[in-house]
């Protein structure tokens, strides 16, 4: 499959408490198959942020760091083949929002984060391939009706808050599961796997 998504752009959204080894298969593995990476997240006013991975009790296993220069705010959805949300709490820490000022915060203004407007348009669109890795769908939790009824694996500790927000648990053998335009795996283990079917929905969905 070399090449074979030659000119096509993947964005990954990121924040701390990502995990080095999925990101490094990102960094390593598209481009093997001829795609541009783009890492976005929430940068807070500034021109870049550089994030941290998750911490390892290991001194000999220092966190990683990850410089990001691209703010939701400054990327087009439509310019994805497809839109990735990293596992770990990145898309906890993404679902951050901002109350207006003076108003009690309310549940539905988790629904105004930037990164789950952008995973939402992206959900919107039925040609951009859509991907979440092992806690990845809590991105999609403070819109319930995107993930209602969708076929979905995720990890075992974000199982509940998967099906209360309405998706379907595929328990897949190989860790990966598709369910049109949207791909999902149950933990960084599944990585490889998890980008290569992401390629091949590409590929599908720019012959539909």
């Amino acid at each position: 499959m070399a090449n074979e998504l030659s000119g096509r752009k993947i964005a990954v959204m990121v924040e701390s408490e990502f995990i080095p080894e999925e990101i490094r298969a990102y960094q390593t593995r598209f481009p093997e198959l001829g795609a541009q990476v783009d890492f976005v997240s929430r940068l807070w006013g500034n021109t870049s942020l550089e994030f941290v991975s998750d911490v390892v009790n290991d001194p000999a296993n220092p966190p990683k760091r990850l410089t990001v220069h691209l703010d939701f705010g400054s990327a087009s959805v439509e310019d994805y083949a497809a839109v990735i949300m990293a596992a770990n709490y990145c898309s906890v820490r993404l679902r951050q929002f901002d109350a207006p000022a003076g108003e009690a915060v309310k549940p539905e203004y988790a629904r105004t984060a930037p990164a789950v407007r952008f995973f939402a348009k992206a959900m919107d669109n039925k040609h951009i391939v859509k991907g979440a890795l092992c806690h990845g769908l809590w991105i999609l939790t403070p819109m319930p009706e995107l993930l209602r009824g969708r076929q979905v694996i995720c990890h075992e500790v974000v199982i509940s808050d998967v099906t209360n927000a309405g998706g379907v648990f595929v328990p897949a053998p190989t860790g990966v599961h598709v369910d049109g335009d949207l791909v999902t795996g149950r933990s960084k283990d599944e990585v490889f796997l998890f980008i290569d079917t992401i390629a091949q929905q590409i590929l599908a969905v720019a012959k539909a």
